[in-house]
């Protein structure tokens, strides 16, 4: 098993009830499905630090193409494996490269709001709640270029049926978990549907998936973005 707990490197577990649990880094208090079998649990706050980076990070790129985006957030220390990071990045990068693509959004503004949505998602909601985090981003990320409410009429439609257009992709590929496995696929699955109802064209390149090593649960070739020369050398 690669490392996965952020406090002793042990493998996570994840529980069908909650548990009262201590953050082991912050010492909150809160009920949670996850920890390691050691005992460990990390807060999603404490799981995320340093994710408010995110903000500079996208006001300072000028690339429209929202998978480079994302992958220059993968590759911060905020970052890891899988974690409730995804659900705010997802997001942002899809923000960032619709304004770089001619999309009329006040960047930092959207941002800001990304970041507060998509840090409620808590870790775990793919399996828990039947809607993984990174599609839920990706319908954050159309209601607040459409200023969706629980009011509106037209964006509220489209910020749900994104949400609804990426969990399709990702329910269709089944699991075990893979954060990044389910942020590509959600902007994707985004950069199809903005161009066909924002008439807004962002990049949209091949997805080469270069974490397969880091992850416990890579599920090889059944993935639609799998290195398939490297997997063909470790069979």
């Amino acid at each position: 098993m690669k490392d996965e707990c952020l406090i002793c490197k042990a493998p996570l577990e994840y529980l069908n009830a909650g548990e009262m649990m201590e953050c082991a880094i912050c010492h909150k208090k809160e009920l949670s499905k996850t920890r390691c079998v050691e005992g460990h649990y990390v807060c999603n706050e404490c799981h995320t630090a340093g994710m408010d980076t995110i903000i500079g990070l996208c006001l300072n790129e000028t690339s429209a193409n929202p998978v480079d985006i994302l992958e220059k957030m993968m590759a911060q220390p905020f970052c890891h494996m899988h974690g409730p990071e995804h659900h705010v990045m997802v997001g942002s990068a899809l923000l960032t490269a619709y304004k770089n693509a001619g999309g009329d959004i006040d960047l930092n503004q959207a941002l800001t709001e990304m970041l507060n949505r998509g840090k409620r998602v808590p870790g775990g909601a793919c399996g828990f709640w039947g809607a993984c985090g990174a599609g839920i981003s990706a319908g954050m990320f159309v209601s607040i270029l459409s200023k969706s409410t629980p009011l509106t009429v037209e964006p509220f439609g489209l910020s749900n049926l994104m949400t609804a257009k990426a969990l399709e992709q990702i329910g269709t590929v089944g699991g075990p978990r893979c954060c990044k496995r389910d942020a590509y696929l959600s902007i994707l699955a985004a950069v199809d549907f903005v161009k066909e109802h924002f008439s807004v064209e962002m990049e949209k390149p091949e997805v080469v998936c270069g974490h397969s090593a880091q992850n416990n649960q890579c599920i090889g070739a059944r993935c639609p973005f799998v290195n398939r020369a490297a997997h063909s050398q470790t069979r």
